[in-house]
């Protein structure tokens, strides 16, 4: 390993969590939006999510720049532009333009396709999935806005907007500056489209996608709408919301590494499936509402800790299978689709607590998937980088996610 690595790994990480604090701005403020803007729960739940859907849907094209560019253009160049709609939130006084800023806010979430490729070209197959996972740490952005957000807001309501813009300006810098790509990395000369095509051609693109639609969705999901789901189901004031959603987001980073580290010892399939397995039981617990102190915590925080875990071991899948020049096409689509994992559950356990004034359905729903998750991951996806795949192969060739 070389000091290069080190920085790069170094650099990604603080730029993931950097934009992810930027991306996830709205979120522990949503309850302030809604009670000053008199919104419904379902529009509150529609304003946290907006962000979620663009940074989810931008990291494909993101990823494939990145594959064509690298990471030492793209990451100052998304950091510098997400500058701009965190400065709009200041004037963005009407529901209306909080959902365009929202909608811009949504840049901040597409580094994690930028960091993937870079990461994955400095380190061997052997310490990729640790080195993913540390990287995956940079989600801890999310835990930043969760505790900072509101505490910054109490003093002045534009201040945490200010602070924030500081914080990615000063980083476009440092990264400009600092930030390399892999001197052997593979430059694809074919169009945006073409890789884009070629990279959703391959089925485990797709079934990667859903694995991580459900462990860093569900990870997204509870990142910006626990804030909400704590004020209502259990009365907490705005503060302590994000605290302790601050809390919940700080075990997953965490447990993203253990994940990773896990899978360069153990097949990265059974770490996934344990993980999920783990995650649908903990979602039935919380879905009979149990008190907060000490089950519904508990619960919680071991939710977490699985979706943290099964976060790094499907990306140490997308090391093993994903061919070196496609790896920021293919990241770009499984990390859409992951942050889209994060979009509907929102919307839903708004629409949901709005009809039934209960979360229950949605926990059921959660617990569904994840269980959905741990038998497909355990019985086909235990065969991929135990035994080789034709990665080229598309999805019509049969499986779970035909073309």
């Amino acid at each position: 390993m070389t000091l290069s690595a080190f920085r790069n790994l170094l650099l990604a990480t603080i730029g993931f969590a950097v934009t992810f604090w930027a991306w996830n701005l709205i979120s522990p403020l949503g309850n302030d939006f809604r009670t000053s803007l008199g919104l419904t729960h379902f529009e509150e739940s529609a304003l946290v999510a907006v962000p979620v859907l663009v940074g989810s849907l931008g990291r494909v094209p993101v990823g494939a720049l990145t594959d064509r560019y690298g990471a030492r253009v793209m990451f100052p160049l998304i950091s510098a532009l997400t500058v701009i709609p965190v400065l709009l939130l200041i004037p963005a006084k009407s529901y209306p333009a909080l959902l365009v800023v929202g909608f811009l806010l949504g840049l901040g979430g597409t580094t994690f396709a930028i960091g993937i490729p870079l990461v994955n070209g400095w380190f061997p197959p052997g310490r990729r999935g640790l080195a993913l996972g540390v990287f995956g740490m940079g989600m801890g952005g999310v835990a930043l806005s969760g505790y900072l957000t509101p505490r910054i807001h109490r003093y002045d309501e534009n201040l945490p907007y200010l602070v924030v813009a500081i914080v990615l300006a000063a980083y476009a810098v440092c990264a400009a500056l600092l930030i390399n790509d892999h001197p052997d990395r593979p430059v694809p000369q074919t169009s945006l489209g073409t890789r884009l095509g070629q990279a959703g051609r391959l089925r485990v693109t797709w079934e990667l996608a859903a694995l991580y639609a459900i462990g860093f969705g569900g990870i997204v999901a509870f990142g910006v709408y626990l804030p909400t789901y704590l004020e209502n189901a259990y009365h907490l004031d705005t503060t302590d919301a994000g605290t302790k959603a601050a809390g919940f987001a700080v075990v997953a980073v965490i447990f993203r590494p253990l994940g990773g580290w896990l899978s360069d010892r153990v097949h990265p399939a059974v770490v996934t499936a344990w993980a999920f397995g783990g995650v649908a039981v903990l979602a039935v617990v919380q879905a009979f509402g149990p008190a907060l102190n000490p089950t519904g915590t508990i619960a919680l925080l071991l939710m977490a800790a699985g979706l943290g875990a099964s976060s790094g071991s499907v990306f140490a899948l997308v090391s093993r299978v994903t061919p070196q020049a496609q790896v920021g096409s293919v990241t770009g689509i499984v990390g859409a689709v992951g942050g889209l994992g994060g979009f509907v559950p929102p919307l839903l356990m708004g629409a949901v607590y709005s009809g039934t004034g209960s979360y229950s359905i949605g926990l059921m729903l959660l617990s569904d998937l994840a269980l959905a998750g741990c038998v497909y991951v355990a019985g086909r996806m235990r065969a991929v980088g135990t035994t080789p795949i034709d990665t080229t192969a598309p999805t019509r060739t049969g499986g779970a996610f035909p073309a």
